[in-house]
């Protein structure tokens, strides 16, 4: 096995950590303790394969593959005894930060109620701002299967939103 740069792997994870913790937050739709798994997963992947990592054009965008790939696998395994549930734990309130909590919450809701690959596919779209053609090669998946996929997500986002949303906007 090769050596793995251990200062230049440290200094990647110090810069990186928190995005891909906020984007695995976002995929699996406010759930905390499993973006915790999936950063620490993609993580221990990339450690494996720094020497690719090194390599890569955009070794940022590779993380977000990788993270988009894990998540992708654990929907996919997921035991059928596991049931996704439609409230959220109480938090208690951020004070100045309460203002967006709302907001927030019903958009980690709407999200969770969006299938594993279309979530996927909103949050590289449009939370990572990737285009379609880095979307459809981190999800492996055609330019045209992921245009159709943001399409239905953002509809159904639509449908699963609608009015309510316009009471988080601020004029």
């Amino acid at each position: 096995m090769r050596q793995v740069p251990e200062d230049q792997y440290a200094e990647f994870v110090a810069a990186r950590a928190a995005q891909l913790y906020r984007s695995a937050c976002l995929l699996t739709a406010g759930d905390t303790h499993l973006a915790e798994d999936l950063v620490q997963e993609t993580l221990g992947r990339i450690y494996t394969r720094w020497h690719r990592v090194t390599r890569a054009d955009n070794p940022a965008g590779y993380a977000q593959t990788v993270l988009t790939r894990t998540f992708l696998a654990h929907q996919r395994r997921r035991s059928s005894t596991e049931r996704a549930t439609d409230a959220l734990p109480e938090r208690p309130d951020a004070g100045s930060a309460s203002d967006d909590v709302s907001l927030r919450l019903t958009l980690l809701g709407a999200l969770a109620q969006l299938p594993a690959k279309d979530r996927a596919v909103v949050v590289l779209r449009y939370w990572e701002d990737r285009s379609i053609e880095e979307t459809a090669v981190a999800m492996h998946a055609s330019s045209a299967a992921v245009r159709t996929r943001c399409t239905r997500a953002l509809g159904r986002l639509r449908e699963l939103l609608g009015e309510d949303l316009a009471e988080y906007v601020r004029p």
